[in-house]
């Protein structure tokens, strides 16, 4: 008897967890739609960078800085930053304010021969410029990125804090 209920509480357990996991991954209607106040929602940055809300949170970018080369990365992810999303587009830029000054980075599309990713279809993009090896803060927009069919613009950051 005492096997059977504990079978029992940890089967309702199951369908719990994996019903809310479901819902959320089911898409942007489903997620839109899921009641995120029974549990604390956070999207955890795979590379330990900064992500960016593209749209209600249909997708995401994740910025990595390396302050050395004074190169910023740009992942492309779906909407619970667990899965790569790949554009055809070669580039997008970010206009980034920088001691009052108007700064524009553009990222280009990276290729990886190890993913097969390349240019086209690729999910990284780089930008360089060297006064990211000195400004660890600033505020930067987004101008016009195109996913899926979707155009996202004037999204507006703060790096690293982000847009969440």
């Amino acid at each position: 008897m005492k096997l059977h209920r504990s079978l029992l509480l940890f089967l309702f357990g199951a369908v719990l967890v994996t019903s809310c996991s479901k819902k959320e991954r089911a898409g942007a209607n489903a997620h839109a739609g899921h009641d995120h106040s029974a549990h604390a929602h956070e999207h955890i940055a795979p590379h330990g960078g900064t992500p960016v809300v593209l749209g209600k949170e249909v997708y995401h970018l994740e910025l990595v800085l390396n302050r050395v080369s004074g190169k910023l990365s740009a992942y492309v992810f779906d909407g619970e930053m667990d899965k790569y999303i790949r554009l055809a587009t070669s580039s997008f830029e970010v206009v980034a304010t920088v001691n009052g000054a108007k700064q524009t980075l553009t990222f280009n599309a990276v290729g990886d021969s190890a993913t097969g990713e390349k240019i086209g279809d690729t999910a990284l993009f780089e930008a360089t410029a060297a006064w990211l090896k000195t400004t660890p803060r600033f505020d930067a927009v987004l101008t016009k990125i195109e996913i899926r069919g979707t155009t996202f613009s004037d999204v507006a950051f703060n790096f690293p804090k982000g847009n969440d």
